[in-house]
C-alpha cells in the first residue's frame, strides 16, 4: 500500500479534480439477481465498456456502486436500483514532491484538517472512497465552485480535462462560498459499532484479474454472510462479524477490502499488500442511514485520528460509512470515539 501513496505534507500537495462524472448508486440485495451480468461485464470486460471508474462494495443493507456515466449506461432500471441524483467529481490529493512530513499516517487522516474540515465547515458533503492507491474525495458538481474557493488558499488545484491537468482558479469558476458560507451548524454525532472482523486493503495486477474470476464472482454473489445483526445491535455494542467486501476498478488500478475470511479464499499470491502485511479493523458510523445532505460525517472521525496520528481508510456507501483502522490501535480510537460522543459537540 504505502509504496503508491504520497508520505509529504497537505503544503506540498496539489488537489486534482479527476475528469469523471460519477453516479453513486444502491443495488438491493434481493435484486442483484438483475444485476449480475451488467457487473460482470464491467469487473472483467472492461475493454467492452467504456467505464474508467467502477467501485462495487458490499454491506449487511446493500451494494454500493459508484461509476462514470458510462458505466451507469451499463445498469438496467429497475425498482431494485436506487440512484442518488447528483453528478459527484472526485478530487484527488498527490504530493508535489517539494517537501517531506514527519508524519507517518496514511489514508484520509493525511487530508482530515485540509480538505475534509475545510469543506465541512463550508456545508459541503463528501463521499469517501479510500483504496489500496490513494484517497477519492467525492464532492457535488454543484458545490466545486465552493470547494475551489475553500481549498485554493492551501493548495494548487487541477482540473483534467482529456489528459492534461489544467490549473483552476476560483475567478474561473462561479462564486459560489456566500451560498455555503452559513453559520455553522451543530452536526450529528452518531454511534459507532466496531465489528470483530479482521480486515486487509489488498491490490492486484489487472491481467492476473481471469485469475480469480470464479472466487470473485462468488464471494460478491453467491457466498452466505457472516453472522450479523445489524439491524438488532444497540447504537455502540460490538458486532460479531459484519458483512463487507469492496471491490474498485479505477483508471486501470484494482483495489480490494475483504476480511480474513474472505481472504482465505483467493490465491495468496496473486493479492498483494503493504510489506508490513498489516491488519485493519472497522468503525462503521451511523445507528440509521445517513443520508447524502448531512455535511461533516468524515471530519468526525478523520479530525481526532489525524490528531493521534493515526492511520485510516474511510470508504463511505448509500447508507453507512466506514473507517478502517490499524489492528493495534482498535482500542485507542474506540475509546477516542466513544469519548467524544458522550461530550457535547464544541461549538
Amino acid at each position: 500500500m504505502h509504496d503508491q501513496r504520497s508520505w509529504e505534507t497537505t503544503r506540498s500537495m496539489d488537489l486534482h479534480i479527476l475528469d469523471h462524472r460519477l453516479r453513486v448508486t444502491s443495488i438491493a440485495k434481493n435484486g442483484l439477481v438483475n444485476f449480475t451480468h451488467p457487473l460482470i461485464k464491467l469487473i472483467f470486460l472492461r475493454n467492452r465498456t467504456r467505464c474508467k471508474f467502477f467501485s462495487l462494495t458490499e454491506t449487511p443493507e446493500n451494494y454500493t456502486v459508484v461509476l462514470d456515466e458510462e458505466g451507469f449506461k451499463e445498469l438496467p432500471p429497475s425498482e431494485h436500483l436506487q440512484v442518488e441524483s447528483s453528478i459527484w467529481l472526485p478530487l484527488n490529493v498527490v504530493s508535489n514532491g517539494n517537501a517531506s512530513s514527519s508524519s507517518q499516517a496514511v489514508g484520509v487522516t493525511k487530508i482530515a484538517k485540509s480538505v475534509i474540515a475545510p469543506l465541512a465547515q463550508q456545508h459541503v458533503s463528501v463521499f469517501m472512497l479510500s483504496t489500496y492507491q490513494t484517497d477519492f474525495i467525492l464532492v457535488r458538481e454543484k458545490d466545486l465552485s465552493v470547494v475551489i474557493s475553500t481549498l485554493e488558499e492551501e493548495f494548487s488545484i487541477y482540473k483534467e480535462v482529456g489528459g492534461e491537468s489544467v490549473p483552476v482558479h476560483c475567478q474561473h469558476e462561479s462564486n459560489g462560498l456566500q451560498k455555503n458560507g452559513k453559520d455553522a451548524i451543530q452536526p450529528t454525532v452518531h454511534p459507532v459499532l466496531i465489528p470483530q472482523n479482521h480486515f486487509c486493503v489488498m491490490s492486484l495486477d489487472p491481467d492476473t484479474l481471469p485469475s480469480i474470476a470464479t472466487t470473485l464472482i462468488d464471494v460478491l454473489f453467491y457466498s452466505s454472510s457472516p453472522k450479523e445483526d445489524t439491524q438488532s445491535s444497540p447504537p455502540g455494542q460490538d458486532l460479531d462479524c459484519i458483512k463487507f467486501f469492496s471491490f474498485s476498478l479505477i483508471d486501470g488500478y484494482i483495489s480490494l477490502v475483504m476480511d480474513t475470511e474472505a481472504q482465505r479464499q483467493f490465491p495468496a499470491h496473486l493479492l498483494f499488500t503493504s510489506s508490513s502485511g498489516e491488519l485493519w479493523r472497522m468503525v462503521r458510523i451511523g445507528g440509521q442511514p445517513l443520508g447524502f445532505d448531512e455535511c461533516g460525517i468524515v471530519a468526525q472521525i478523520s479530525q481526532p485520528l489525524a490528531d493521534s496520528d493515526i492511520s485510516a481508510y474511510y470508504i463511505s456507501t448509500f447508507s453507512f460509512d466506514h473507517a478502517l483502522v490499524p489492528e493495534e490501535d482498535i482500542v485507542s480510537v474506540t475509546d477516542m470515539l466513544r469519548h467524544q460522543r458522550k461530550e457535547p459537540a464544541a461549538s
